[in-house]
């Protein structure tokens, strides 16, 4: 063979070599390029949905989720922070500028940047920043995802929920149907090339289930499936406990301290999507006993189920050596967990324990948990009887929460739906933090073909008194 013929073998076992090599790096490697091998961006869109001290957690784990994100290498320019942001220097909190999301954790609240805050966190501004419609916002940063059919999206939503709703503490809530007809309309308009959206609320799966097709490229995880609370974690008088100062507050919520205490242990670029919905699940609980904890759910393309979380929310590289099939955050205790509807009753009864007998602050707070008592006492009661009214039955009981099957969209009719929720916050007083878990109710009326302004008079006549 000529030297011309083994220079050309050498090439050719050169480019085999550095071939095999390149095939078997990490999928950190990989970044969240497209198939063309065109480069794209990650971002990220974190939202608290929640106000007031008692709602401490929802803070806590978004602004927990940006430090994750920032680790884990996304830029600050691709981290939009959707958060109240009355926590950090409430009167209450025992750590002024400082916020926890775990017992011996450092603060969290340190460098997140404040994009909406206050009125601007609202379901407008919120869809408007996803659709990267800059026109359509009102306050805030302006700042919007500025994406291309290259990139890769991860949204974080932490708040109270209901079937079919996902609270803002400004405005109109934020309805399932609605939120699918955004992101539906950002895959006709290829503003992503994957998505990935992790939802911690009350009833999170009712959100998805039925509504989110298998085609758009989205995948999401839930906190719970269609028809259960979630729980709060870390909260005062349970064990593991806060610091003895945060008093009548829950420092996390189960699901997402799950997600990101793993996220923190282990290397993204070694552990799929799969993997760590099967960590979080375990550890969120769903073999305790019924009514003790929430059965984590996915909903949408399952095919990115294998994808590395790295092309999502990066990966420290501190963290290299460490694999999903070593060191796990520690299990948590079933017993150990709160409903988060029974978060503000547990507020409130703190700051009666610790308050001097007589004084003014034991007997405001006697007053306000005399009167939530008896207004979800009363609602409890309204809901009965709108039940009654609109389908002209007494025996109702059954048709309190969703009868839908697994699979199914909670309602057909959404605009019934949007309809019927309005009528009941308004004339009712329902709020996320307890009536309307009865949302479940008031799609059952619309499924069974009720007419629509004769469940509003029911809703006005049943809550008249």
């Amino acid at each position: 063979m000529s030297s011309l013929g083994h220079l050309h073998v050498l090439v050719f076992l050169y480019a085999l070599l550095f071939y095999s090599a390149d095939s078997r790096k990490p999928q950190l490697l990989h970044d969240s390029g497209s198939e063309d091998g065109a480069k794209g961006t990650k971002w990220a869109v974190l939202v608290a949905g929640s106000n007031y001290f008692y709602n401490y957690r929802h803070q806590a784990d978004i602004c927990h989720a940006y430090q994750v994100l920032r680790k884990g290498g996304l830029k600050d320019e691709n981290i939009i922070v959707f958060m109240y942001d009355d926590i950090a220097f409430d009167p209450e909190n025992p750590r002024p500028g400082v916020i926890i999301n775990k017992p011996d954790g450092a603060d969290v609240y340190e460098g997140v940047p404040k994009d909406y805050t206050g009125d601007a966190v609202n379901v407008k501004n919120f869809f408007n920043v996803i659709l990267g419609n800059k026109s359509g916002i009102t306050g805030g940063s302006g700042r919007v995802v500025k994406s291309s059919p290259n990139d890769n999206i991860f949204i974080y939503y932490a708040d109270h929920g209901a079937p079919g709703l996902l609270s803002m503490p400004n405005g109109e809530d934020l309805h399932a149907k609605d939120f699918i007809r955004v992101l539906e309309k950002m895959h006709k308009l290829k503003r992503y090339k994957k998505m990935v959206i992790y939802v911690e609320a009350c009833e999170a799966g009712s959100m998805f289930e039925g509504i989110l097709k298998t085609n758009l490229n989205i995948f999401a995880v839930t906190a719970s499936n269609a028809t259960e609370s979630s729980y709060g974690i870390y909260c005062a008088g349970e064990y593991p406990s806060p610091p003895p100062e945060y008093h009548g507050v829950c420092l996390g919520d189960t699901f997402s301290v799950s997600w990101l205490e793993d996220s923190e242990l282990h290397d993204m670029s070694k552990e799929t999507l799969k993997q760590q919905y099967q960590v979080v699940r375990r550890r969120t609980g769903p073999d305790a006993e019924p009514g003790l904890s929430s059965h984590v759910s996915h909903f949408g393309s399952e095919k990115l189920l294998k994808d590395y979380l790295v092309s999502y929310i990066g990966t420290n590289p501190g963290n290299e050596n460490f694999t999903c099939a070593g060191f796990t955050a520690s299990p948590i205790s079933s017993s150990s967990l709160v409903d988060t509807r029974d978060i503000p009753l547990l507020y409130l009864k703190s700051k009666i324990q610790r308050s001097p007998m007589e004084s003014p602050e034991r007997q405001e707070a006697q007053k306000k948990l005399f009167e939530e008592m008896n207004h979800r006492k009363q609602i409890d009661q309204n809901i009965i009887e709108i039940l009654r009214l609109s389908l002209k039955q007494t025996n109702v009981l059954n048709l309190l929460t969703s009868t839908r099957t697994t699979g199914q969209a909670l309602v057909d009719d959404w605009d019934c739906f949007k309809t019927l929720v309005n009528s009941f916050k308004n004339h009712c007083g329902a709020t996320m933090d307890y009536g309307l878990k009865y949302t479940g109710a008031l799609a059952n009326i619309c499924n069974m073909g009720v007419n629509v302004k004769q469940t509003v008079s029911a809703i006005e006549q049943a809550c008249a008194h």
